[in-house]
């Protein structure tokens, strides 16, 4: 086998920076959409009304 070039050790870099930047990319709209689904079910749940079982716990007592 021959040995490596120069343009080895740029070429495994340069592809290692290219999967980190479309992981990036596809991670934050990933993250961008998982969240405006979560507004929407928000806006879903505001607009529907509370059910009568799905009253809040009340806030735990402060400890004396």
């Amino acid at each position: 086998m021959g040995s490596m070039t120069s343009t080895h050790f740029l070429f495994i870099p340069a592809t290692l920076l290219v999967g980190v930047v479309v992981g990036w990319i596809m991670g934050s709209r990933a993250a961008r959409d998982a969240f405006a689904m979560e507004l929407k079910r928000r806006e879903e749940r505001a607009a529907r009304g509370r059910a009568p079982g799905d009253q809040p716990a009340p806030p735990a007592a402060p400890p004396r």
